[in-house]
């Protein structure tokens, strides 16, 4: 079966980290966040994988090219962002046959992708405590009914991660109306799918959007945790590795330093003296983490530099971004009530009790530089030494 890779939109929940990227190239542990989603199908049998790509869509062509794993690869343009329904149009010319469609921004268990696979018509569920936020589907028995978007009254807690399984006829009913929302819902196409025949309800037992900065933190806690230590980089003698560590050849870990697992240090990443690198961390390709710095649960993205004498506590830093000397980060709020962080101009509840900020490509920070928790410093962004940033940048 072909399997549709939805990796077309801008990101802009994710902002400042897909200013330079399309979010579903974000990093997630040792690959771009689609990989995961396409690993899932081609473990699961996909026999061509089609991305439809439209933001910096040369970044998805340059990682997977015209094969993957031994899979066929081919492109489709989405050129305007009008929903899920008119991304998988921009793919229809290039479908034969039955279809799957995955979201390239989510992460799925990969057993109910394969199940997914095994054939049309079927819907991948996955059980959640309040329903309501979601497209929520509608049972009689274990017979798949219907689908409900943000009802007030969920008539299940089984909704819809944007996982399909679709017959070779579905690919005429792409032209849907537009939706409240402005847009053209793959939903749509599913419920007359559901009017017409029986669906298979494929539960999923693990599955996450992966739409905002704290839910690619999430994203890394996830795959960091499912980690198998390897050590290939070079490792002082004095340093010391506990747990599912993971130091890829080039990389570097010098006298004195402490990682606590689940931890993936990439190529060229080096660490120390003295440093101390705990939680599900990532440090991607050419970062440097200096003598006395502490990371914690933090994904720090390529060539990016914290020093020294510096705390970074449940953050996300982007590319090429440089912490001076003595910055600390806050990742803890007082009255230990939520952090929030500003999500397109709104401030939202991460509903993480800890996380620290979020910064875009080519920050940096002077010496002595304080930052609350949930502040985002935009790409570019600068402080002042001595300063204390509490408002975003």
């Amino acid at each position: 079966m072909q399997v549709v890779i939805l990796a077309a939109g801008e990101g802009t929940r994710m902002r400042p980290l897909t200013d330079e990227r399309p979010k579903p190239m974000l990093p997630v542990a040792d690959r771009p966040l689609c990989a995961h989603t396409a690993d899932a199908a081609v473990d699961a049998g996909a026999a061509e994988l089609v991305f439809v790509v439209g933001y910096e869509a040369e970044a998805v062509r340059a990682y997977f090219g015209e094969t993957y794993r031994g899979v066929p690869v081919t492109y489709a343009i989405q050129e305007e962002q009008l929903g899920t329904a008119h991304a998988v149009g921009a793919a229809a010319d290039h479908l034969r046959g039955d279809f799957a469609v995955l979201n390239g921004d989510d992460l799925y268990d990969p057993a109910g992708i394969e199940a997914l696979l095994e054939g049309a018509p079927a819907v991948g569920t996955y059980r959640v405590d309040d329903p309501r936020p979601y497209g929520v589907f509608a049972f009689e028995g274990e017979r798949l009914t219907g689908i409900e978007e943000k009802p007030a009254d969920p008539p299940s807690n089984r909704v819809n991660v944007g996982a399909y399984a679709f017959p070779a006829e579905a690919r005429d009913w792409l032209d849907v109306p537009e939706s409240e929302r402005g847009e053209h819902e793959l939903t749509d196409v599913l419920a007359r799918l559901i009017d017409r025949t029986s669906v298979r309800a494929i539960p999923i037992e693990r599955w996450l959007g992966v739409g905002r900065p704290w839910e690619l933190l999430e994203a890394n806690e996830w795959k960091l945790g499912e980690l198998e230590r390897d050590v290939a980089g070079d490792v002082a003698a004095s340093a010391t590795l506990r747990g599912s560590v993971v130091v890829e050849p080039g990389a570097t870990v010098e006298p004195g330093v402490v990682v606590e697992g689940p931890a993936l240090l990439r190529e060229g990443a080096t660490v120390g003296p003295n440093a101390y690198v705990r939680g599900a961390t990532l440090l991607a390709e050419d970062t440097h983490v200096g003598h006395a710095v502490e990371v914690k649960n933090s994904v720090i993205m390529r060539e990016t530099n914290v020093p020294h004498l510096t705390y970074v506590g449940d953050s996300v830093l982007g590319r090429r971004v440089n912490l001076g000397a003595g910055t600390t980060v806050a990742n803890l709020r007082h009255d230990e009530a939520p952090v929030e962080l500003t999500v397109k101009g709104e401030r939202v509840s991460t509903g993480r009790r800890k996380f620290g900020i979020v910064a875009g490509d080519g920050a940096r920070t002077a010496i002595d530089t304080t930052i609350d928790a949930g502040v985002t410093l935009s790409s570019g962004a600068r402080s002042e030494p001595g300063e204390t940033v509490d408002r975003d940048r």
